[in-house]
C-alpha cells in the first residue's frame, strides 16, 4: 500500500488532502475526559501541514442517528485540535454542505478544515453501496482535482462506511502513519511472535472476545482472563459468582473453551466483590469459592494478580485487551493497575489492543511508553486479531 511518507515525497504544498482520523473520544457534557486519539492522530496531520498542504479532517464522535445532533458535535475536538496543533482548525458546521465547502474553499497552505461528524449524514454507515457512493462522490468533491485521501482513522478500518471504505476508491488513496503502525504491530502479533506469548483479556463479555479467543488459543502460551467475562468462566468451573455479571449462554461455550485450553487459560483465584455497583459500595476480597450469595465480583484480587504478574514477568510478546476490573472506581481499580504495572515492568513486546485499556493507562497514570504500543482501534485490532479482513486496509492495499 501506499504511504503518507510517499505522498509527502511527491509533495503537498498546495494541494487539498482528506484525512479520515479517528477523533472518537470520550465527553462528559462538552469536557475531553480522555484526548488520546486526538494526540494519536496529531502526527499524520502535522507532516501534512508543515508539508504546506490544505488539510481537510472528517472524523465521527459517537453514535448519532444520522443526523445532526449537538450533543455529538466534534466542537471540543477542534477545540483541542487547535490547542496542540501549529495550525489554524475551523471547524465547518455540515459534513458536506454550504459551511463544509466554504471552510475548504477559504483553506491557506498548512491550514485544516474539521468537518462536523461525519456520522450526522446517515450515508456514512449506510449498507446500500449508492448511497455510500454518493455520499463519497461529495467528500472527495470537495478536495477537487488533484486531491489525495489519507487514511489514518485505525479504529475503524474494519467498517466498510464512505469515508473509511468508498472515498478510498475515487481518490489517490494513502495509509497514514497510524494506520500503517497499528496494521505492522498486529502483522507481528500474528506471524511469529516472541515466546512466551501471553494474552490478558478483560472486559464484560465473553460473547464480546470469543472470537478471538477461539483464534488466539491454539497460539499463545498462556491466557489470562479477567474483568466481568471472568465469571461466565468460573459459572463453566461450577463456581457460584453471587449477582456478577454472567452471560448463562455462553456458560458451555467456556465449558468447551477450558477443555480444549488445557493449562493455557488462567482464571481468577480470588475477587473482589461489593454489595452494589457503586465506588462506595461495601467490599471484601474473597477466594472465588467463597463468593456471597447477593454480592458481585468488581475486580480480580491481590493473589491473583500476583500470579498474573508472574506469568507476564518473563512473557516475551503481550497484548492486553481489557480491564481486570472497573477501573473507574478507585476499589475496584487495583487489578488493572496490577497487570498494567507487571507488563511495564517486563521487558516483553507489549500491545495494549485500544479501548477500555488504553483509557485504563492513562486513567491510572502509567507511563503510555512503558508499552511498546498502545493502540488506538479496540475492535480493529481483534478483528485483525480473528483473521478478518478489514475493509479500510484491504481497499488500501488495492489502490
Amino acid at each position: 500500500m501506499k504511504t503518507l511518507d510517499d505522498l509527502l515525497a511527491e509533495g503537498v504544498a498546495g494541494r487539498r488532502v482528506l484525512v479520515r482520523a479517528d477523533l472518537n473520544v470520550p465527553l462528559d457534557g462538552e469536557t475531553i475526559t480522555d484526548d488520546g486519539r486526538i494526540r494519536a492522530s496529531l502526527p499524520t496531520i502535522s507532516k501534512l501541514v508543515s508539508g504546506g498542504a490544505r488539510v481537510v479532517v472528517t472524523a465521527h464522535l459517537g453514535r448519532p442517528k444520522g443526523a445532526p445532533d449537538p450533543k455529538f458535535s466534534l466542537r471540543p475536538v477542534a477545540t483541542r485540535l487547535n490547542e496542540l496543533l501549529d495550525a489554524t482548525v475551523t471547524l465547518a458546521h455540515d459534513v458536506v454542505g454550504d459551511s463544509a465547502k466554504a471552510g475548504v474553499d477559504g483553506l491557506a497552505d498548512g491550514e485544516v478544515a474539521l468537518l462536523e461528524n461525519i456520522r450526522f449524514d446517515a450515508r456514512e454507515t449506510s449498507k446500500d453501496e449508492a448511497e455510500r457512493g454518493a455520499f463519497a462522490r461529495e467528500l472527495a468533491a470537495l478536495v477537487g482535482d488533484g486531491g489525495v485521501f489519507v487514511s489514518d482513522g485505525f479504529g475503524v478500518v474494519h467498517r466498510k462506511q464512505a469515508s473509511v471504505y468508498d472515498v478510498a476508491k475515487l481518490l489517490p488513496a494513502y495509509a497514514g502513519g497510524l494506520v500503517l503502525a497499528e496494521v505492522e504491530v498486529l502483522r507481528r502479533l500474528t506471524g511469529t511472535p516472541d515466546r512466551p506469548y501471553v494474552v490478558v483479556l478483560g472486559g464484560s463479555k465473553v460473547s464480546d472476545k470469543l472470537a478471538v479467543i477461539e483464534s488466539l488459543l491454539p497460539k499463545v502460551d498462556k491466557l489470562l482472563v479477567g474483568g466481568g467475562m471472568c465469571f461466565t468462566f468460573m459459572a463453566a468451573e461450577g463456581l457460584g459468582v453471587g449477582s456478577s455479571l454472567l452471560e448463562g449462554e455462553m456458560i458451555d461455550t467456556c465449558k468447551k473453551l477450558l477443555a480444549e485450553a488445557g493449562d493455557k487459560i488462567l482464571l481468577p483465584a480470588d475477587v473482589v466483590i461489593a454489595d452494589r455497583f457503586a465506588a462506595d459500595a461495601a467490599t471484601e476480597t474473597v477466594l472465588v469459592a467463597e463468593m456471597r450469595e447477593d454480592w458481585m465480583g468488581l475486580d480480580i484480587g491481590p493473589i491473583t494478580a500476583e500470579r498474573y504478574a508472574a506469568a507476564l514477568a518473563d512473557a516475551g510478546t503481550v497484548f492486553w485487551n481489557g480491564p481486570m476490573g472497573v477501573f473507574e472506581m478507585a476499589p475496584f481499580a487495583e487489578g488493572t493497575r496490577a497487570v498494567a504495572q507487571a507488563i511495564v515492568d517486563g521487558n516483553s513486546y507489549s500491545v495494549v489492543g485500544g479501548g477500555d485499556s488504553a483509557a485504563a493507562v492513562r486513567a491510572l497514570g502509567l507511563p503510555e511508553d512503558g508499552f511498546s504500543h498502545i493502540s488506538t482501534g479496540g475492535g480493529a485490532s481483534l478483528e485483525f486479531l480473528e483473521g478478518k479482513e478489514l475493509p479500510g486496509v484491504a481497499v488500501l492495499e488495492e489502490s
